[in-house]
């Protein structure tokens, strides 16, 4: 009986003798992100064929790095949040004969590679006041681009772009960032016009 107790003491003794560190309590959420008041301005460039509506704290970048190589692909740009580290990548495509389809069918494809990763996949069909038609895909889960969405005139013109972070997906941490880039992608494709 007395080992027993000597037993249990000494336990007691080292469990209060190993806690030495300071308790700090775990966070209950992310930083506070404060974000600028939403305004924006016209892209119209007289080479592209098409303009919109974008905000004043991104910006435009055309020099395209693709695979190391920088070039300047007439109608592919960049639009970055740098603030967020996020960047709409824009491709823009002259439709050639009977290439819809390969377009459309790409476009699917681009965003259901996410399928690994992705909790669901949601495509909507719509059509603007301006008369664009197009597909706005919202991807869930902790993918790399939450946000797709492809324009078209289904005779000239093909306008692909996807919202990636670059920062490891984590969903509920970019949810509010994403959530205020929504609004933005929105106005974006509301404000689309062909040239």
């Amino acid at each position: 009986m007395f080992k027993i107790g000597l037993i249990l003491f000494s336990s007691f003794c080292l469990i209060l003798i190993s806690c030495n560190s300071p308790y700090l309590p775990k966070q209950k959420g992310y930083e506070k992100i404060n974000f600028p008041a939403k305004k924006y301005q016209l892209f119209n460039d007289h080479n592209a064929a098409y303009t919109f509506e974008y905000p004043v704290y991104a910006q435009i970048d055309r020099k395209i790095n693709y695979f190391g190589d920088y070039a300047q692909t007439k109608g592919w740009l960049n639009i970055n949040f740098p603030h967020n580290n996020a960047t709409i990548y824009v491709s823009y495509n002259n439709i050639k004969p009977n290439q819809i389809n390969e377009l459309i069918k790409d476009a699917y494809t681009f965003a259901n590679n996410h399928n690994m990763k992705a909790n669901m996949i949601e495509d909507s069909v719509f059509t603007t006041q301006n008369g664009v038609k197009g597909v706005f895909f919202h991807i869930g889960g902790d993918v790399a681009t939450n946000y797709q969405f492809f324009l078209t005139d289904s005779v000239h013109h093909f306008f692909r772009g996807a919202l990636y972070f670059d920062t490891t997906p984590n969903e509920d941490s970019l949810a509010p960032i994403n959530a205020f880039l929504l609004k933005d992608l929105t106005h974006l494709v509301n404000t689309f016009k062909w040239q």
